[in-house]
């Protein structure tokens, strides 16, 4: 038995978290996900500016599902005054109960102006902007998720792990790779160590790596972390948040589920899209995922692509349709990687980024349009 995460307020139980990614972690994928297991299931990354200028894209994305609780919603941006200005937002006019702040992701559009896993870099800016959140917060609890570094030789996880804990964050996450190795190669485990180490008065929770529920709990052990933040593990496996209850409430591991009970999931994951989106849109945000339920089990090629490319719901049942419900996943490939596998790839940062790291001047153009990405 685990003790229950608690970030701010809310008691995180068991200590799960959904990571935002884009694209995926819109409302229908959260609602599928919870009905696994309770965690804390954070939406796909907003951009503070857009939101501020109530941008139509944004406003639906930072829209919940009935009875969704609590309400999380990841912020992306650059400049303290549009951060804390889009946090009151969230709290004032969407009645949030967490905020996340993005300093994390790798894309080169973003890196390349200053933002996501650029801004650590520059510690005064950092500040700046927890701050803004955390003072626009209120009693809502703001937490931050970041990466080790831009690039090896470069760390800048420790300072920003501080800084969080400084300017009243209730929690800090690290995804224990650098930027430059995007999504490839292992998570470094041992810089979760070392932040919880560093950062003593709030929790600290672990990225990379949790494919199984038993990596979650391997996590725990070897890092001594408070909590998980799971990622791509859970692509086309949503069943893996009851695995993960399971595993933290030391119950027997249940078996994978037979491909007949893929299909019905899937099917299932579709029709909240399509009820959320429109049938169109809909079914072409669900092409994306079947590959992934589909991963390991024994499926031909054709089939594989005719999903991937289906138009409909009719066709999408009648594929599914297709599929061999009695055939399962062969042994140890639960274990299989799933979702971005890109890197490592140069990190681009503007021009004299690392030079100045007491500026904590807002970068020029870091705040474009680029919600959920």
């Amino acid at each position: 038995m685990t003790v229950p995460l608690h970030i701010g307020p809310l008691a995180v139980d068991p200590p799960v978290v959904l990571a935002p990614m884009a694209g995926v972690t819109n409302a229908p994928f959260r609602t599928l996900c919870r009905r696994y297991g309770a965690g804390l299931y954070v939406s796909e990354m907003v951009l503070a500016d857009a939101l501020v200028h109530a941008n139509a894209k944004t406003l639906r994305m930072v829209s919940f599902a009935p009875g969704e609780s609590p309400r999380s919603i990841q912020l992306y941006g650059t400049n303290p005054d549009s951060v804390g200005a889009a946090v009151r937002v969230l709290v004032d006019e969407r009645g949030v109960d967490h905020v996340d702040l993005n300093f994390g992701c790798p894309a080169p559009k973003v890196t390349r102006r200053g933002g996501g896993a650029a801004v650590p870099a520059r510690p005064a800016l950092l500040r700046a902007i927890v701050a803004a959140a955390v003072r626009s917060a209120g009693a809502v609890p703001v937490t931050m998720k970041f990466r080790i570094g831009p690039f090896d030789g470069l760390a800048t996880y420790l300072e920003a792990g501080r800084v969080g804990e400084g300017e009243g964050c209730a929690a800090v996450a690290l995804h224990a790779r650098t930027a430059e190795q995007c999504y490839a190669g292992r998570a470094d485990w041992a810089a979760i160590t070392a932040l919880k180490e560093a950062v003593t008065t709030i929790p600290v929770l672990g990225n990379g790596d949790v494919w199984r529920a038993a990596d979650a709990l391997a996590m725990l052990e070897r890092t001594g972390c408070d909590g998980v933040v799971v990622g791509r593990g859970c692509l086309g496996r949503p069943w893996l948040f009851r695995d993960l209850a399971d595993a933290f409430a030391g119950r027997e591991r249940r078996p994978h589920p037979a491909l007949g009970g893929v299909a019905e999931v899937l099917g299932e994951h579709a029709r909240l899209l399509c009820d959320w989106f429109g049938e169109h849109k809909g079914i072409r945000e669900l092409r994306k995922h079947t590959g992934w339920y589909l991963t390991g089990y024994p499926v031909g090629g054709e089939l594989r692509r005719r999903l991937a490319s289906v138009s409909s719901l009719a066709e999408l049942d009648d594929l599914l349709g297709r599929l061999d419900p009695l055939a399962v996943l062969p042994p140890g490939a639960e274990g299989l990687p799933r979702g971005h596998t890109n890197g490592p790839r140069r990190v681009a940062l503007p021009e004299g980024w690392l030079d100045h790291p007491d500026d904590a001047t807002p970068p020029v153009g870091a705040d474009v349009a680029v919600s959920g990405g």
